[in-house]
């Protein structure tokens, strides 16, 4: 592509995402990953699935992939919340909502092969892959992006939108609030004897939480589940490595009975667990976001969300600035954008923490404040309420294209 008004760095979901978003937008946009596209669909390159909020569906929806994507993705219509070997202590039911479903769940690849398909008939999108990344220089009109085999490729403004070890905030020279948890989660995809009815299920453990999302029932109409199982990264016998039959048995001893029998299929994986968070978003002619720029724990499902608040914010600024012949690079668009993002995925990292060390301590007058607090919130129909706009990604600093829909 020739005179892109934006270079993305990196074709994750949120890269991907962005590139497709922005061409909706009518800027003309060009991203750049180092991995084959053909590689990254393959059932054994990434096995999580990704939590989409009522509100990130919007985003979805407005870069043009929803309508795809959607058969594959399987609604979450109650959230179910347990701590240690208690009975459920807190419930949300889509009906307290009006009806509107909580989120849904669907494989990583699954979006990214959506994504892929709508980029490639975009005419205002491009894609480079692979492709290398091996620096950038800035000027007062462009970036300047250089790959490792001597092309160069210039835009107004590049995007970093390279994950957690982003490079592009590593060249920023950005430095970073980070520390690890300590914990790691294993990650797979299940069959259960019974149907999950479209419930997930958050169980708050000692070691973490454990976590049980409902998939799309397989072509053989088996009722599948994604597990994610939090667990100690000190531990020396890691649930990656049990037996097949060591750990579908741990399985049934988490899952609740109404499950029925549990068996792991595929493969299974592990992450570290930490919260990164980036001292700034901006530099002249660049900016970070979803990952690159904020990595939280996986608590509250709310990674995705603010990453793609991140999209849509900026993709409303540029396609505005585009629109009105403005520079799409310029300080203060950048500088709204940070305005915009900063704190608010701030107080959520913040909230994440603060959550993850309240439902990960076992000391007795802990565990007994948390549960009279469950119960209380579940008393209480505007507390309730609160808790289930966070879910949804309809609480918040709402850019636009997500406040339309779910303001509540």
């Amino acid at each position: 592509m020739k005179n892109p008004d934006v270079i993305i760095i990196g074709g994750g979901l949120a890269g991907l995402t962005l590139t497709a978003l922005m061409a909706e937008k009518n800027v003309n946009v060009l991203c750049i990953d180092r991995e084959k596209p053909q590689e990254t669909l393959l059932d054994d390159f990434d096995g999580r699935t990704t939590a989409i909020s009522y509100g990130s569906q919007k985003v979805l929806q407005e870069a043009g992939i929803w309508s795809s994507l959607e058969k594959d993705c399987c609604p979450i219509e109650s959230i179910r919340i347990l701590d240690g070997g208690s009975p459920v202590l807190l419930e949300f039911e889509s009906r307290e909502v009006g009806g509107k479903t909580f989120g849904w769940i669907a494989e990583n690849r699954l979006i990214r092969n959506a994504l892929y398909k709508k980029i490639t008939s975009q005419r205002q999108a491009g894609l480079i892959a692979p492709a290398v990344v091996s620096g950038f220089s800035v000027d007062e009109k462009n970036a300047h992006v250089f790959l490792d085999d001597g092309t160069t490729y210039n835009a107004p403004l590049v995007i970093g939108a390279d994950g957690r070890f982003s490079f592009t905030r590593e060249w920023m020279k950005i430095g970073t609030r980070q520390w690890s948890y300590k914990q790691r989660a294993v990650i797979c995809t299940v069959i259960h004897e019974n149907a999950h009815n479209n419930i997930a299920v958050e169980h708050f453990r000692p070691e973490g939480p454990f976590a049980i999302l409902p998939m799309c029932d397989d072509k053989e109409g088996k009722h599948r589940s994604s597990v994610v199982w939090t667990e100690h990264g000190t531990k020396r016998h890691s649930a990656l490595h049990y037996t097949q039959d060591v750990f579908d048995a741990a399985l049934e001893a988490r899952f609740p009975s109404c499950y029925g029998a549990v068996h792991q299929i595929e493969k299974r994986f592990s992450y570290p667990l930490s919260l990164v968070h980036a001292h700034q978003y901006i530099a002249p002619r660049m900016a970070l976001v979803a990952e690159a720029a904020h990595g939280i724990h996986p608590i509250a499902g709310q990674g995705l969300n603010m990453g793609f608040r991140d999209l849509a914010t900026i993709t409303e600024l540029i396609s505005a600035a585009c629109k009105n012949g403005q520079d799409p690079g310029s300080e203060e668009v950048l500088k709204q954008y940070q305005q915009h993002r900063r704190f608010d995925n701030m107080a959520m990292a913040g909230a994440t923490d603060s959550l993850n060390k309240l439902f990960s301590n076992d000391l007795m007058p802990v565990k007994l404040a948390r549960k009279a607090g469950l119960r209380i919130v579940s008393r209480l129909p505007f507390a309730k309420k609160l808790f289930m706009n966070q879910a949804m990604g309809a609480a918040g600093l709402l850019p636009s294209m997500i406040k339309d829909r779910d303001a509540a």
